[in-house]
Formats: structure tokens, C-alpha cells, sequence
């Protein structure tokens, strides 16, 4: 006698195998298509609203222009990083996020995908969702190579923060909530498409210690890390500034 197939049966064997083959978008689909219709309450819910992708994706004014930069330079305490031997990437929260109020924040897009639409040209965007990018092709800024990006293929770019997690942290991050440091994480400002070897060899290295190999980036590098500092409030040491003032120096005047 054969035993009757219990109803939840097939979704587990669907979960399964699409825990397997899906990516996770593909994923929240297929949870979608198995669900059952929403009941009166649910269906009273607000709905999801559909990710809107800003128009603008930098705060303004940022960054800074070289005499701005400057100034704001000489403005900066002066002070060796400390507790460095705490750090965690955990403190600074699980992942991206888009619950931060920051250029980029609560626009329904993932910070990565904020990061690519913003960094890459020759820029093709999802249908369904315009946030997603499929295709493009950065001209990385550390090295000056065009390095192509296909959503489905492995890429060789990373979002770098600029001023990487663990320097923030030793300049003043390690004082901070854990909302503020949620959004410095998250805050494109900080952030930046990058060639993911180059970002590797950067790590969390202050501007004394590494430059980007690209000479030819070296000004706004220094405008990007020095406008960082100032809008945190973060601490520079005195080997730090003076590498800074030579960024800086590198500037047309």
C-alpha cells in the first residue's frame, strides 16, 4: 500500500533545490511563487515599496575641492590611533545596509549596487529592479585599469572604504554607537569601486603608509580621505598629515 505524500513534501524538495541553484534574489522569488494568497490582515499591510534608486549618490560638496581640503586638513587633531587591539568588523554591523541616513540610505538599494551605479560607465541596469547592475566597466581609480563587471561573473572590483574600517576605528570609530558606526559603513562617501587586489594590498592602511599607485589619483585621493576625516571628526597622526599635505600638494592650485 503506498503511504500518501505529505503536502509539504514538494515545498521542502523546491526549497532544497533552489537553496542550492538559486542566487538569493532568485531565492525571494521562489518563496513568493509557493507562498499562499496574503489573508485580510496581511493584504491590510502597507506594502514594500519598490526600490527607487537616488539621484544623487554623494553629499554635496563632497569631496572636497584642494584648498577646501586644506583647510579642513589643518583643522584635524593630531593624535596616535588607539585601541587598535579591539577592533572587530562586526562593530561596524553584519553586512551592507540601506537603514542609514546617509547619501544612498533607505532608497531601497543595496550599498554595493549603490557603489557600482555610481562608479562604473558604460552602466546597464536591471529591468525589474534598476538598482541591480547587470553589466559596466570601471576605470579603477588605484591603478588606472578599465576592469569589466558582468552581474552573473566573477569580478575583480570591490567597495573599498577609503579610509578603511580599521583606520576609522583607531582615529576615533571605536568611541561611537553602534548606529554611527552602521552608517560610516554604509556611507558612500566613504566608499569606493576598486580594483580587489589593490584593495587588498591597501587594507586598512593610512596614507603614510600607502598611496595608490596611480600617481595621477593621488590629489583627489588626498581630498577623499582628508574630507572623510572632517566629516567624522576622526584623528590623523603627524605621519598621516604630512602625507596628506604632500596628496594635497599634488593638486592643480
Amino acid at each position: 500500500m503506498r503511504r500518501p505524500v505529505r503536502r509539504g513534501a514538494t515545498g521542502a524538495l523546491l526549497v532544497m533545490a533552489c537553496a542550492v541553484a538559486c542566487t538569493p534574489p532568485q531565492l525571494d522569488r521562489a518563496d513568493a511563487r509557493r507562498s499562499p494568497a496574503p489573508s485580510s490582515a496581511a493584504a491590510s499591510k502597507p506594502a514594500t515599496p519598490t526600490p527607487t534608486p537616488s539621484p544623487s549618490l554623494a553629499s554635496k560638496g563632497f569631496p572636497p575641492s584642494a584648498a577646501q581640503a586644506r583647510d579642513q586638513l589643518a583643522a584635524l587633531t593630531v593624535a596616535w590611533g588607539k585601541n587598535w587591539e579591539t577592533y572587530q568588523r562586526s562593530a561596524f554591523g553584519d553586512g551592507w545596509s540601506d537603514a542609514v541616513d546617509a547619501p544612498g540610505g533607505r532608497n531601497g538599494c543595496d550599498t554595493r549596487d549603490d557603489v557600482l551605479r555610481r562608479d562604473l560607465s558604460d552602466l546597464r541596469e536591471g529591468d525589474r529592479n534598476p538598482c541591480v547592475v547587470l553589466s559596466g566597466t570601471l576605470h579603477d581609480p588605484y591603478t588606472g585599469k578599465d576592469l569589466p563587471y558582468y552581474y552573473r561573473r566573477a569580478s575583480q572590483i570591490q567597495s573599498d572604504h577609503v579610509v578603511a574600517l580599521g583606520a576609522a576605528w583607531r582615529a576615533g570609530a571605536w568611541a561611537w554607537t553602534p548606529q554611527q558606526r552602521l552608517t560610516y559603513a554604509n556611507d558612500l562617501d566613504v566608499l569606493l569601486a576598486a580594483d580587489k587586489a589593490t584593495n587588498y594590498e591597501k587594507s586598512s592602511q593610512t596614507p603614510d603608509k600607502w598611496k595608490p599607485p596611480n600617481r595621477a589619483y593621488w590629489c583627489e585621493y588626498g581630498r577623499r580621505w582628508t574630507g572623510i576625516k572632517h566629516k567624522y571628526r576622526l584623528t590623523v597622526t603627524a605621519p598621516e598629515k604630512l602625507a596628506l599635505q604632500d596628496l594635497l600638494a599634488t593638486c592643480p592650485s
